[in-house]
């Protein structure tokens, strides 16, 4: 496990999966992030590549050739390797390096890096195309939150709000594939959490720009920033036999979505995917500031 910390945070992120664990408020001696108990969600804050959600019938083409892949992809289960550590940064990479030619056609090299400043924690993501062709992948994030935060308080105490940017669209998913709900929504959208919110799996919208998740009791609370995402996930783990969810709340800034129902099943023209050109890279980053 490595640890990056200043006068605000103390942040834990393991090399498997370069998942962040913990999150430490020193000043007030609480933890921001999910435990990853198994017996709900044995994940903290996994990254999702190359694909996002679920495929179809979990299979998908590239030039006329099949390949399998489970949902959410093989990303989170490597183990990285430290790159670059200091106080208040750590990088980690990774380089396919044929590792997973019988799933994924295309080699790469993939950094994560984590930044403290002040109250906030900067994720990013560098993919790297190392083939002689375009490259065609997703990427996602998946950071789970305690909820409710703070002793004495319910998920009713806590208010969700998302903010727009651009035409907001919402899908639903059916048997974990998408299709669109509504469009041209106005925000900012502030869905009541409850129980039964989740009971049909994820709450997913496109330009979303940020999101708030405030108690109603504390000042304690989530932001997450993520402009220039093209679609974001809600999520928390229903159980059908007790009708409540786990204690944490998934807030998923994603470059890329599930299959849609209507699918061809080629890559390369899979709604979200992202087309990278020989030899370059792909950037992007989101901010979580911790209150």
């Amino acid at each position: 496990m490595q640890v990056i910390e200043n006068e605000h945070l103390k942040v834990s992120i393991s090399p498997e999966g370069a998942e962040l664990r913990e999150v430490w408020s020193k000043q007030e001696e609480l933890q921001y992030m999910w435990e990853g108990d198994p017996a709900y969600w044995g994940r903290v804050s996994p990254v999702l590549f190359p694909i996002v959600g679920r495929l179809k019938d979990d299979r998908y083409f590239v030039d006329g050739k099949e390949y399998a892949m489970n949902q959410h992809g093989f990303l989170r289960d490597v183990t990285f390797e430290l790159y670059e550590h200091r106080a208040d940064h750590v990088s980690f990479s990774f380089s396919s390096n044929g590792k997973f030619t019988a799933q994924y056609p295309y080699e790469f090299q993939a950094t994560i890096s984590y930044t403290l400043k002040e109250d906030s924690l900067s994720v990013s993501w560098k993919i790297i195309n190392e083939n002689e062709e375009s490259m065609y992948f997703s990427i996602g994030g998946h950071p789970a939150f305690q909820v409710p935060l703070l002793e004495g308080e319910t998920l009713a105490d806590y208010r969700l709000e998302l903010i727009g940017d651009g035409n907001v669209t919402q899908f639903e998913l059916e048997n974990a594939l998408i299709h669109v709900k509504e469009s041209n929504l106005e925000t900012p959208i502030t869905p009541v959490l409850s129980d039964n919110l989740f009971k049909n799996d994820a709450l997913i919208y496109s330009n979303i720009k940020q999101v708030k998740l405030q108690s109603t009791k504390s000042d304690k609370g989530i932001q997450v920033d993520c402009a220039g995402f093209p679609y974001l996930g809600i999520w928390s783990k229903y159980n059908g036999e007790t009708g409540k969810i786990a204690p944490f709340l998934c807030i998923e800034p994603w470059h890329g979505i599930a299959d849609m129902h209507d699918t061809t099943g080629d890559l390369k023209e899979k709604s979200g995917i992202n087309q990278l050109p020989a030899g370059e890279a792909f950037e992007s980053t989101y901010e979580i500031t911790f209150k």
